[in-house]
């Protein structure tokens, strides 16, 4: 394996795992059942966290998360390009996910629990990685705001959802009798 995928890979594990959380709230909690005023809340929270997120992506590439992040697993810099493209794929992603739950649907409802538990996450990890190394670590500024944005979607989230999903919603027949 290259040197250059090794360096993606604890970003790849956390973000991942964060993935499968966010795809279980989607199937688990339905779609959007809430009022429009619950509704607009939840989208408007949402941009303001794209806002923020954007925001984030720009202190950490502008102090070295690529490389910094990785240092700390003794792997080599993430390659440049990748962090960029990655983080500019998500924006968009989460974007189009404000967009499908404006729209009330269903399964553009995991970008937004997304965004919100990788915002919330970040408002942890970044004050911790600034801890373990005994200094400032890329991101470290915004990731309150953006930490305090992920939990107030979070939160929005549940209200707006948690009527049966599609998905998991079969009925169980009763037995003949």
């Amino acid at each position: 394996m290259s040197e250059e995928v090794q360096s993606i890979l604890p970003s790849i594990a956390i973000l991942g795992s964060l993935a499968a959380v966010a795809l279980y709230l989607t199937l688990a909690r339905g779609g959007v059942a809430g009022s429009g005023a619950q509704l607009r809340a939840a989208v408007h929270v949402a941009i303001v966290a794209v806002l923020l997120q954007g925001a984030h992506f720009a202190e950490e590439l502008a102090t070295g998360f690529h490389v910094r992040f990785p240092e700390i697993f003794a792997l080599p810099p993430m390659p440049a390009g990748f962090f960029v493209s990655f983080n500019i794929v998500w924006l968009v992603i989460w974007g189009l996910g404000i967009w499908g739950l404006a729209a009330r649907r269903w399964l553009a409802l995991f970008p937004p629990w997304f965004l919100g538990l990788a915002s919330a996450v970040n408002a942890l990890a970044h004050p911790l990685l600034s801890l373990g190394t005994g200094g400032y670590f890329p991101g470290l500024v915004s990731s309150p705001f953006v930490g305090i944005a992920g939990a107030i979607l979070l939160r929005q989230l549940i209200r707006l959802t948690g009527h049966p999903s599609p998905l998991l919603s079969v009925e169980a027949e009763s037995p003949p009798g």
